[in-house]
């Protein structure tokens, strides 16, 4: 009786957070931290965590399509994890041969239009590994319209150090000029890189830090960061909805600052700039607080010219 009261609890709120939202994050990254000590909590061995993290993954994977989010990618095993015992190691790499494969075969995975891409130093990975990576790859290359990034062998200042040393000896060998080096350039250099920039970043288990996760494309985006002390494997839609909450916030706050800014700039500009002045005005006003809207009315009388 009571799991069917918390379930009917769980459903209802789903709801009012989904009336809530109004807008989606297109790209979400997920640091899935949590399974061993969840394993541990439970009584049960390591790998039963991380199989219990892989089904969340899953689980996730259809509630993004049912909520038109377009691309997601999965902190699966950063370069700091070789550092751990070995049979650990071979069991996850065992999972994700498994679970790549699995993907790769699912009828849904390809009803969705799922491209699937790994994205880390794959010439760190088991050969076994790297087979299953190539045909999850080419067995979902044709897709676009939802897309799974799996970072596995992954470190953001490795990323961004080898773009370095990259542009360094395309410059030393003359075959890149050092007035041409911009973002453009460096995104070119980056090993591996998500299609689009992160909206916002979710860790679980706890811990507040974003552990170097796509540097250039979250932090450079300045993306909404969402930390929460469910562990991976008990990470629940309500928590996922929660976060793009969060996001949901972070932009309507970001636009109501714009809107503020160009209401100053407004008072101060010449009549020549009045007229782009005022059409940011009437784009941002409906993000400002009534209290802000009267006063915007208000400078907008005043900025008219005179008859």
């Amino acid at each position: 009786m009571q799991g069917w009261v918390r379930q009917q609890l769980e459903r209802a709120y789903q709801r009012y957070l989904l009336q809530e939202i109004n807008s989606m994050p297109t790209h979400v990254a997920i640091i899935q931290d949590g399974n061993r000590r969840f394993a541990k909590q439970a009584g049960e061995g390591t790998s039963t965590g991380h199989r219990k993290g892989a089904e969340t993954a899953e689980q996730l994977l259809h509630w993004c399509n049912d909520l038109g989010i377009e691309e997601v990618t999965l902190y699966a095993f950063s370069t700091e994890n070789f550092h751990r015992p070995e049979d650990e190691k071979e069991k996850i790499f065992d999972l994700l041969e498994e679970k790549l494969r699995e993907f790769a075969d699912d009828e849904r995975i390809h009803e969705e239009e799922t491209c699937i891409r790994v994205i880390g130093d794959r010439t760190k990975l088991p050969r076994r590994v790297r087979k299953a990576i190539d045909y999850a790859e080419s067995r979902t290359e044709a897709y676009g319209r939802f897309r799974l990034n799996v970072a596995v062998a992954y470190g953001g200042r490795n990323q961004l150090l080898d773009a370095a040393k990259d542009i360094t000896r395309a410059v030393k060998e003359s075959d890149l000029a050092p007035e041409d080096i911009d973002v453009a350039e460096i995104e070119r250099r980056l090993y591996d890189r998500p299609v689009r920039d992160v909206d916002l970043i979710i860790r679980t288990g706890g811990d507040e830090r974003t552990s170097n996760f796509l540097p250039w494309h979250a932090n450079g985006n300045e993306a909404a960061v969402f930390f929460c002390t469910p562990y991976w494997p008990e990470f629940r839609k309500i928590d996922f909805l929660r976060a793009i909450r969060t996001y949901e916030n972070r932009e309507q706050s970001w636009r109501r600052h714009k809107a503020r800014r160009a209401l100053t700039l407004l008072t101060a500009l010449s009549e020549v700039e009045l007229g782009e002045a005022r059409r940011i005005i009437r784009h941002f006003k409906k993000y400002l607080p009534r209290s802000d809207r009267h006063a915007v009315h208000e400078v907008q009388q005043e900025a008219e010219p005179a008859d």
